[in-house]
Protein backbone atom coordinates (compact mmCIF):
# COMPACT_ATOMS: atom_id res chain seq x y z
CA UNK A 1 0.00 0.00 0.00
CA UNK A 2 1.32 3.56 -0.64
CA UNK A 3 2.93 5.19 2.46
CA UNK A 4 2.77 8.73 3.79
CA UNK A 5 4.10 11.29 1.48
CA UNK A 6 4.32 11.89 -2.09
CA UNK A 7 7.95 10.18 -2.10
CA UNK A 8 5.91 6.47 -1.02
CA UNK A 9 3.05 6.63 -3.42
CA UNK A 10 4.85 4.51 -5.66
CA UNK A 11 4.30 0.91 -4.36
CA UNK A 12 3.02 -2.67 -6.51
CA UNK A 13 -0.87 -2.46 -5.31
CA UNK A 14 -0.69 0.82 -6.91
CA UNK A 15 1.20 -0.36 -10.41
CA UNK A 16 -1.27 -3.32 -10.60
CA UNK A 17 -4.53 -0.85 -10.36
CA UNK A 18 -2.83 1.30 -13.15
CA UNK A 19 -3.44 -1.89 -14.96
CA UNK A 20 -6.69 -2.97 -13.22
CA UNK A 21 -8.47 -1.03 -11.80
CA UNK A 22 -10.67 -2.93 -9.63
CA UNK A 23 -7.85 -4.67 -8.34
CA UNK A 24 -8.10 -5.01 -4.47
CA UNK A 25 -5.21 -6.27 -2.16
CA UNK A 26 -6.01 -9.93 -0.57
CA UNK A 27 -2.65 -10.47 2.07
CA UNK A 28 0.73 -8.94 1.96
CA UNK A 29 3.95 -9.84 2.40
CA UNK A 30 6.66 -8.15 4.99
CA UNK A 31 8.54 -4.58 3.21
CA UNK A 32 11.31 -6.47 2.67
CA UNK A 33 10.34 -10.10 1.87
CA UNK A 34 10.08 -11.20 -2.44
CA UNK A 35 8.14 -13.69 -4.13
CA UNK A 36 4.55 -14.01 -5.13
CA UNK A 37 1.52 -11.81 -3.50
CA UNK A 38 -2.09 -12.85 -4.97
CA UNK A 39 -4.43 -9.76 -5.86
CA UNK A 40 -8.27 -10.20 -7.03
CA UNK A 41 -9.82 -8.25 -9.35
CA UNK A 42 -13.63 -7.13 -7.83
CA UNK A 43 -15.13 -7.45 -4.50
CA UNK A 44 -16.33 -10.53 -4.42
CA UNK A 45 -13.13 -12.36 -5.49
CA UNK A 46 -11.36 -10.47 -2.81
CA UNK A 47 -14.29 -11.62 -0.45
CA UNK A 48 -13.52 -14.97 -1.62
CA UNK A 49 -9.60 -15.44 -1.33
CA UNK A 50 -9.43 -13.56 2.18
CA UNK A 51 -11.78 -16.67 3.30
CA UNK A 52 -9.43 -18.82 1.91
CA UNK A 53 -6.43 -17.54 4.13
CA UNK A 54 -8.54 -16.69 7.13
CA UNK A 55 -9.69 -20.61 7.18
CA UNK A 56 -5.83 -21.75 6.12
CA UNK A 57 -6.68 -23.12 2.54
CA UNK A 58 -4.21 -21.80 1.07
CA UNK A 59 -0.65 -23.79 1.27
CA UNK A 60 2.26 -20.92 1.16
CA UNK A 61 5.74 -22.11 1.53
CA UNK A 62 9.32 -19.73 1.76
CA UNK A 63 12.36 -20.13 1.84
CA UNK A 64 14.94 -18.54 3.78
CA UNK A 65 19.04 -18.43 4.46
CA UNK A 66 19.62 -18.65 8.40
CA UNK A 67 22.68 -18.16 10.27
CA UNK A 68 24.51 -21.47 11.51
CA UNK A 69 22.90 -25.29 11.83
CA UNK A 70 18.98 -25.53 12.99
CA UNK A 71 18.83 -29.06 13.08
CA UNK A 72 21.90 -29.32 15.73
CA UNK A 73 20.55 -26.47 18.19
CA UNK A 74 16.98 -28.07 17.42
CA UNK A 75 17.76 -31.96 17.56
CA UNK A 76 15.68 -32.53 20.60
CA UNK A 77 12.69 -31.58 18.71
CA UNK A 78 12.01 -34.69 16.55
CA UNK A 79 10.98 -34.10 12.84
CA UNK A 80 8.05 -35.66 11.61
CA UNK A 81 8.52 -38.07 8.42
CA UNK A 82 9.21 -35.81 6.05
CA UNK A 83 11.62 -33.93 8.22
CA UNK A 84 9.64 -31.07 8.84
CA UNK A 85 9.98 -29.29 12.86
CA UNK A 86 7.06 -27.13 14.39
CA UNK A 87 8.00 -24.47 15.89
CA UNK A 88 4.51 -22.79 18.35
CA UNK A 89 5.29 -19.32 20.02
CA UNK A 90 2.59 -17.30 20.67
CA UNK A 91 3.37 -13.69 19.14
CA UNK A 92 2.86 -10.33 20.71
CA UNK A 93 3.62 -6.77 18.91
CA UNK A 94 6.28 -5.17 21.23
CA UNK A 95 4.91 -1.56 21.87
CA UNK A 96 7.70 0.17 23.35
CA UNK A 97 10.10 -1.04 20.58
CA UNK A 98 7.59 -1.54 17.18
CA UNK A 99 6.88 -2.64 14.44
CA UNK A 100 9.16 -5.27 16.58
CA UNK A 101 7.01 -8.46 17.53
CA UNK A 102 8.29 -11.16 20.31
CA UNK A 103 7.16 -14.14 21.67
CA UNK A 104 5.31 -13.67 24.75
CA UNK A 105 2.53 -15.35 26.53
CA UNK A 106 0.21 -12.60 26.14
CA UNK A 107 0.45 -13.10 22.23
CA UNK A 108 -1.73 -14.41 19.51
CA UNK A 109 -1.51 -18.54 19.19
CA UNK A 110 1.29 -18.90 16.16
CA UNK A 111 3.10 -22.09 15.12
CA UNK A 112 5.30 -22.50 12.06
CA UNK A 113 7.12 -25.81 10.30
CA UNK A 114 9.92 -25.99 9.02
CA UNK A 115 13.13 -28.32 7.24
CA UNK A 116 16.38 -27.40 6.13
CA UNK A 117 17.73 -27.94 2.30
CA UNK A 118 21.22 -27.50 2.41
CA UNK A 119 23.53 -26.60 5.32
CA UNK A 120 26.94 -25.31 5.68
CA UNK A 121 29.39 -24.27 8.61
CA UNK A 122 27.65 -20.79 8.56
CA UNK A 123 24.55 -20.79 7.54
CA UNK A 124 21.43 -23.08 6.57
CA UNK A 125 18.90 -22.72 3.46
CA UNK A 126 15.86 -23.75 4.92
CA UNK A 127 12.02 -24.12 3.71
CA UNK A 128 9.17 -22.43 6.02
CA UNK A 129 5.50 -23.27 6.04
CA UNK A 130 3.59 -20.81 8.28
CA UNK A 131 0.54 -22.44 9.96
CA UNK A 132 -0.83 -19.41 11.44
CA UNK A 133 -0.21 -15.97 9.53
CA UNK A 134 1.05 -13.66 12.37
CA UNK A 135 2.98 -10.60 11.37
CA UNK A 136 6.71 -11.10 10.75
CA UNK A 137 6.03 -14.81 12.05
CA UNK A 138 8.69 -16.38 10.28
CA UNK A 139 11.75 -14.24 11.26
CA UNK A 140 10.41 -13.76 15.32
CA UNK A 141 10.12 -17.46 15.07
CA UNK A 142 13.43 -18.11 13.63
CA UNK A 143 15.09 -15.80 15.71
CA UNK A 144 13.33 -17.16 19.01
CA UNK A 145 15.03 -20.48 18.48
CA UNK A 146 18.34 -18.48 17.66
CA UNK A 147 18.56 -18.64 14.10
CA UNK A 148 17.98 -15.13 12.48
CA UNK A 149 17.28 -14.69 8.79
CA UNK A 150 20.29 -13.12 7.06
CA UNK A 151 19.73 -9.71 5.93
CA UNK A 152 17.37 -9.08 8.52
CA UNK A 153 16.98 -5.42 9.60
CA UNK A 154 14.98 -6.11 12.65
CA UNK A 155 15.82 -9.43 14.05
CA UNK A 156 18.96 -10.33 13.18
CA UNK A 157 22.03 -8.94 15.24
CA UNK A 158 24.50 -6.78 13.28
CA UNK A 159 27.12 -9.77 12.12
CA UNK A 160 24.24 -11.15 10.81
CA UNK A 161 22.52 -9.08 8.98
CA UNK A 162 25.83 -7.99 7.38
CA UNK A 163 25.79 -10.94 5.76
CA UNK A 164 23.44 -10.24 2.96
CA UNK A 165 22.63 -7.00 1.21
CA UNK A 166 18.95 -7.89 1.62
CA UNK A 167 16.78 -10.29 3.77
CA UNK A 168 17.16 -13.45 2.97
CA UNK A 169 13.01 -14.19 2.99
CA UNK A 170 11.02 -15.53 -0.12
CA UNK A 171 7.23 -16.30 -0.54
CA UNK A 172 7.90 -19.48 -3.08
CA UNK A 173 4.98 -21.38 -3.52
CA UNK A 174 1.37 -20.75 -3.26
CA UNK A 175 -1.47 -22.73 -3.58
CA UNK A 176 -5.09 -23.22 -3.28
CA UNK A 177 -8.67 -24.17 -4.77
CA UNK A 178 -9.89 -21.26 -7.22
CA UNK A 179 -12.32 -19.21 -5.27
CA UNK A 180 -15.06 -19.39 -7.95
CA UNK A 181 -14.45 -22.47 -9.99
CA UNK A 182 -12.43 -24.77 -7.64
CA UNK A 183 -9.55 -25.65 -9.68
CA UNK A 184 -6.60 -26.47 -8.13
CA UNK A 185 -4.28 -23.83 -8.97
CA UNK A 186 -0.24 -23.81 -7.68
CA UNK A 187 2.00 -21.26 -8.46
CA UNK A 188 5.89 -20.95 -8.02
CA UNK A 189 8.75 -18.35 -7.98
CA UNK A 190 12.04 -20.86 -7.59
CA UNK A 191 15.06 -18.89 -6.76
CA UNK A 192 18.63 -19.79 -6.46
CA UNK A 193 19.96 -19.12 -3.07
CA UNK A 194 22.34 -21.82 -1.29
CA UNK A 195 23.81 -22.18 2.24
CA UNK A 196 27.45 -21.11 1.06
CA UNK A 197 28.47 -17.75 1.18
CA UNK A 198 27.73 -15.10 -1.08
CA UNK A 199 23.80 -17.10 -0.47
CA UNK A 200 22.81 -15.26 -3.68
CA UNK A 201 23.35 -16.49 -7.33
CA UNK A 202 26.02 -13.60 -9.11
CA UNK A 203 23.11 -12.12 -11.52
CA UNK A 204 20.53 -13.19 -9.79
CA UNK A 205 17.62 -10.83 -8.13
CA UNK A 206 13.82 -12.42 -6.74
CA UNK A 207 11.26 -10.66 -8.56
CA UNK A 208 7.54 -10.28 -6.79
CA UNK A 209 5.11 -12.03 -9.09
CA UNK A 210 1.68 -10.95 -9.02
CA UNK A 211 -1.87 -12.77 -9.82
CA UNK A 212 -4.88 -11.40 -10.57
CA UNK A 213 -8.04 -13.36 -10.06
CA UNK A 214 -11.69 -12.02 -10.42
CA UNK A 215 -15.22 -13.65 -11.05
CA UNK A 216 -15.22 -15.88 -14.46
Amino acid sequence: MPGRGPDKQDCLSKRVQDRYPDALIVHRLDQDTSGLLLMARGIEAQRRLSKLFETRQVKKRYVAVVTRQPEQTQAAELPDEDGWRTIDGPILLDWERRPLHIIHPDGKASRSRWRVLQASDSASLIELEPVTGRTHQLRVHMQSIGHPMLGDSLYAPPDIKAQSPRLLLHAQELAFKHPFTEEALAFKAPVQWSALSPYIAVHHTPTLSTQVLRAP
